[in-house]
C-alpha cells in the first residue's frame, strides 16, 4: 500500500509540519466512514469549491478502481453493477443553493451553513471546515453547531488556524498566510487525504 503522506511530504516539505495532523484527518475519516457516518463540508469562496472538489473525490473513483462489492452487488442489475463506483458519503453545504440563498435572504446570513449541519449531521458524523483565514463567522458557527450535535470536525486553514482552530477535532494549518498560497496548498492535502481514504476502503 502507498504511503500517500510520506510521498505528500517527500514531494512537499514545506507542508511536513502538517503531517500529523493530515495523518489524524485519515484515521478519522476512515473510522467515520466504516461505522457508517457520512462527512459534511463547507468553506467560502475558492473554499466552496473546494468542499465541493473534495465531495466529488470522495463519491466517486479518484486514484482506484472502486468496484462494487458486498450484499449490495446481488440488487444490482448488469448495467448498474457495470456503471455504478463505490462511493463514500460526503456532502457540500456550499452546493445547496436553494436552501442557502433562501436562507440569505430570509434569515441571518452568517448562520446559512449551521442550520444545515443541524438538520444534517448527526453524532458520529464529521465536519470538514475550511476557513483560510480560521475566523469566518459562518463557519465557526457551523463547527459550534456540530460540536453540539457530537459531531467532529477537521479544519482546513492558514498558518494561524485562526478562532476555528478552538473547535476543531484536528485542523490542519498550513504554513502560509496569503490567501491564494493558502488554497494551493489546501488542495495538495486534501488531495493526498482522498487518496489515502480511497485505498482504505477501495484498495482491491
Amino acid at each position: 500500500m502507498k504511503n500517500y503522506v510520506k510521498l505528500c511530504l517527500d514531494q512537499h516539505p514545506e507542508l511536513d509540519c502538517c503531517g500529523a495532523d493530515m495523518r489524524n484527518s485519515i484515521d478519522f475519516l476512515c473510522d467515520c466512514f466504516e461505522k457508517n457516518n457520512k462527512l459534511l463540508l463547507c468553506g467560502n469562496g475558492g473554499s466552496a469549491s473546494d468542499s465541493s472538489h473534495i465531495a466529488a473525490e470522495l463519491l466517486k473513483s479518484f486514484g482506484l478502481e472502486r468496484r462494487i462489492t458486498g450484499s449490495i452487488r446481488n440488487q444490482l442489475d448488469g448495467d448498474l453493477l457495470e456503471h455504478l463506483q463505490g462511493s463514500l458519503p460526503a456532502i457540500s453545504l456550499p452546493d445547496f443553493t436553494a436552501i442557502n440563498t433562501a436562507y440569505i435572504n430570509d434569515c441571518t446570513p452568517e448562520y446559512m451553513f449551521a442550520q444545515l449541519v443541524f438538520g444534517l449531521g448527526a453524532e458520529g458524523d464529521g465536519l470538514f471546515a475550511l476557513s483560510t483565514s480560521g475566523n469566518s463567522q459562518n463557519i465557526i458557527l457551523a463547527a459550534r453547531t456540530a460540536l453540539a450535535k457530537k459531531m467532529k470536525i477537521i479544519g482546513l486553514t492558514g498558518k494561524t488556524g485562526g478562532q476555528l482552530v478552538n473547535y476543531c477535532t484536528v485542523c490542519i494549518r498550513v504554513p502560509e498566510t496569503e490567501t491564494y498560497k493558502i488554497q494551493e496548498l489546501h488542495i495538495i492535502i486534501y488531495h493526498t487525504i482522498c487518496l489515502a481514504v480511497e485505498q482504505y476502503f477501495f484498495n482491491n
